[in-house]
């Protein structure tokens, strides 16, 4: 099996160290996945630039995206990161479980972009009628819709560089939810 490193500040690009260095200031360090995206000269900054990016979907509906998409992509990383970040955001730890299945019991509206977040990344982009019109029903406008098709395909570019590359992660690691639910 192929193993990929985890960069050091000093293996990667002048840029790269930049946002290394900005990252190091704003997060305390420098998370695994990221400096692996630094393998790319581009990647990085274009991934950061794209995840940064204004959206109409506030910071905890993005973790009930990031929570739904990152389960389906099997993707433990960026599992075990959005965990601490919607703890951070206020879910507790059975909130954040019924996100992971796609589900939200406590609030209709996370309920339905949660199942929709599911239903797009298990379809390949696609979405079934019903959760669709659920959505719509619970309030969502097609801003939402358009901002969350676009949070699902972020999450999807972090899921499938963790899932190719397994870099050591450097967050409490997030029990296999099948596990917890069982």
């Amino acid at each position: 099996m192929y193993t990929y490193n985890v960069p050091k500040r000093e293996e990667v690009s002048t840029d790269n160290q930049g946002i290394f260095d900005n990252l190091k200031n704003q997060l305390g360090f420098v998370p695994n996945l990221y400096a692996t995206y630094a393998h790319s000269e581009n990647a990085l900054k274009n991934y950061l630039a794209l995840n940064g990016a204004k959206s109409s979907l506030k910071a905890k509906e993005k973790e009930a995206v990031n929570l739904a998409v990152s389960e389906v992509n099997g993707c433990l990383y960026c599992l075990s990161a959005h965990t601490a970040i919607a703890k951070m955001n206020g879910y507790n730890e059975a909130q954040i479980l019924e996100l992971r299945a796609g589900k939200a019991s406590f609030d209709p509206k996370l309920d339905a972009l949660a199942a929709l977040a599911k239903n797009i990344t298990e379809n390949k982009g696609r979405a079934s009628e019903g959760v669709l019109a659920n959505f719509h029903e619970q309030g969502w406008t097609n801003e939402n819709l358009i901002d969350t098709i676009v949070l699902v395909g972020d999450k999807t570019i972090s899921n499938y560089v963790n899932n190719l590359t397994q870099v050591p992660i450097d967050f409490p690691v997030a029990q296999p939810l099948d596990a917890i639910v069982a």
